[in-house]
């Protein structure tokens, strides 16, 4: 007698895609994300590729994954080990063996598990399950290959274009599993194969037949699901840190009632917002492509001469690049946003993983007394907030703005409620709206902000020059007067310190006194959270203090951290904002808990850190 399948309740489940950079897996985990986010649940995202471009077939050190944590509730990281590996191949399975639950459902394409696959992978015997200790684990050898050649044969298609749609094949199992309809991944096939509906129709064909081989075997003991989330209403979508940067610079610059100019060159993981706004060309964007980092920032420089609301975009080789032309920047005073997204380095490093590590370069990486304002995103759905932020600031300052996200949320999506512009207030930059009397003087400031009055080309009657040599204190025109040097020096300085009265000011999640403080920045946000609110419900007395606003910290820093009787500081470096709170706030001792692994913290190793901090 054959048992049917039982469908059970989850309130969240973690699933890893996994295979080789040409296996489709980031296309297999973005339509799985996409399915769920659809049906309402709490999702967040890792997508984690390879940093060698073409690494050797079937190595771990070729292996691109996907992980995906969806849950009936909001969710704020993609989860630390998985419930489910998709694995094409044994690189896959090696790479992914440490992440797994005891619980865990391992499948497998049966087909790429032959000797020469398991030589690749470096593996010492014809078992991998038992070399890795994962001979327990519910392991489904699914011929994900050869079935998928079986269900297309009749297409007409080659070997090598059928053996590419396993992926495919994969998310039909996987859909199934979770109890998730084919119609959007169908409506996305057909949407990005329309011109080439051969492809579009064995896509599809391979994705049905995995959905109907989950249904039909008796591998799958259970099926799941996870209920809708319990959402604030509104219109949601899946985002990631690169459109949502995006998409808040061209807020910003609808905001501020200017075109948009962005100047940049190709750098992962920064890649994805040049191409975000060169798609954009309806709403006024220019994007320059240009020849290297240096160009793109001087094209985006003498964009904001010329009036446009400037962007260049970069990672942290580039950024290194980008540094006398963001001198030039500040001695001009003129707005412009740079984006750092973050990466392993030093020099080319970890292109594709993420790491904190350039913090010291967007404060102090300049030659000169150079000082820009910094601010950090923290989730990939509020570098929206935190774009927008950043022009509002560079604009109505008339300074250049750093921003710093990173790898992990430039390439993580989460679900974001699209917000109304309403909700967002005016940029005004201080544009010179006629000629004052006495002529136009470019050097002249406000008194609350120390902003230079903007003007640019084609405004009659205040034709000007600026360049990269000190600027005389009203007219602008080159000086070499040394009383004159230093008072620009200090008016640079002092304009930045000013915008600590136009931030908010800093908040703690959780009592605003106790035994420990934790403190992050940036992306690293999600994870801490869920750590300090793990031990807050177990009845800890600890909070977290989360930065965005870095140079310069908001006002009430120092009486935040003088409530706590122990403090540390989580970063994915080796202690670089630390360092900077005990220039700032010396009086004050600071642990440290630094991770530099190209990968983002998990929250068990974060809770276990605590509570040794905790139990001293």
């Amino acid at each position: 007698m054959e048992l049917e399948n039982q469908k059970l309740e989850l309130e969240d489940v973690v699933i890893i895609f996994s295979g080789d950079s040409g296996d489709g897996m980031q296309m297999t985990g973005t339509l799985f994300t996409d399915a769920a986010a659809l049906f309402g649940n709490g999702v967040s995202t890792f997508p984690d590729y390879p940093s060698e471009v073409r690494a050797p077939h079937g190595t771990v050190a070729g292996v691109s994954g996907f992980q995906v944590h969806l849950a009936n509730k909001k969710v704020n990281t993609p989860g630390d080990n998985c419930d489910t590996l998709i694995a094409m191949n044994p690189a896959a399975l090696k790479a992914n063996a440490k992440r797994l639950k005891k619980s865990a459902t391992i499948i497998c394409d049966a087909d790429s598990f032959g000797e020469p696959d398991l030589k690749r992978a470096v593996f010492s015997t014809n078992d991998p399950f038992e070399e890795l200790g994962i001979k327990d684990y519910n392991i489904i050898p699914a011929p994900v290959t050869s079935m998928t050649k079986e269900a297309l044969k009749e297409t007409g298609l080659d070997n090598k274009s059928i053996t590419r749609c396993k992926n495919m094949f994969t998310l039909g199992i996987c859909l199934y599993l979770y109890n998730r309809d084919l119609d959007y991944s169908e409506d996305y096939i057909i949407r990005k194969f329309g011109k080439n509906p051969g492809i579009a129709n064995a896509n599809i064909l391979a994705l049905k037949a995995g959905y109907n081989y989950a249904g039909n075997t008796h591998s799958f003991a259970n099926t799941y699901n996870i209920a809708p989330a319990k959402l604030e209403k509104g219109t949601y979508r899946s985002i990631n840190g690169n459109q949502a940067t995006a998409w808040g610079l061209l807020a910003a610059a609808e905001k501020a009632g200017l075109p948009l100019f962005c100047g940049s060159y190709p750098i992962t993981p920064a890649t994805g917002i040049l191409e975000e706004l060169a798609k954009r060309k309806s709403l006024g964007v220019k994007t320059v492509q240009a020849e290297d980092e240096i160009a793109g920032i001087c094209t985006s420089i003498g964009a904001a001469f010329a009036g446009n609301f400037a962007v260049t975009t970069t990672s942290g080789p580039g950024l290194s690049l980008k540094s006398e032309a963001m001198g030039l920047a500040v001695m001009t005073e003129l707005p412009l946003v740079i984006v750092d997204v973050q990466r392993g380095g030093p020099s080319t490093g970890l292109p594709t993983k993420t790491e904190q590590s350039d913090l010291y370069q967007a404060l102090w990486g300049r030659n000169g007394e150079c000082p820009l304002i910094v601010i950090a995103a923290s989730t990939p759905s509020n570098c929206f907030d935190y774009a927008f932020k950043a022009g509002k600031l560079s604009m109505e300052h008339m300074t250049p703005v750093l921003l710093l996200t990173d790898g992990f949320l430039a390439n993580g999506s989460e679900s974001w409620k699209v917000p109304a512009m309403s909700d967002y207030p005016d940029i005004v930059p201080p544009i010179v709206k006629e000629v004052p009397e006495g002529g136009y003087k470019p050097y002249v400031r406000n008194e609350d902000k120390l902003a230079r009055n903007w003007a640019y080309p084609g405004m009659k009657g205040m034709e000007h020059r600026i360049g990269g040599l000190e600027k005389d204190f009203i007219s602008g025109s080159a000086s070499h007067d040394p009383l004159n040097h230093q008072r620009m020096t200090d008016v640079r300085a002092e304009k930045v310190r000013r915008v600590v009265d136009f931030i908010p000011e800093q908040t703690v999640e959780g009592a605003e006194e106790g035994e420990l403080l934790v403190i992050g920045w940036g992306g690293t946000y999600g994870h801490l959270k869920s750590a300090v609110e793990s031990l807050q419900a177990d009845g800890k007395k600890i909070s977290l203090c989360h930065f965005n606003y870095i140079n310069p910290l908001p006002k009430n820093v120092g009486e935040i951290l003088g409530r706590f009787k122990k403090i540390v500081v989580c970063e994915l470096n080796m202690g670089q904002f630390a360092n900077y709170l005990r220039m700032n706030y010396p009086e004050f001792d600071y642990l440290q808990y630094n991770k530099v692994q190209g990968l983002p913290f998990t929250v068990i190793e974060l809770k276990d850190k605590f509570n040794e901090i905790l139990e001293k």
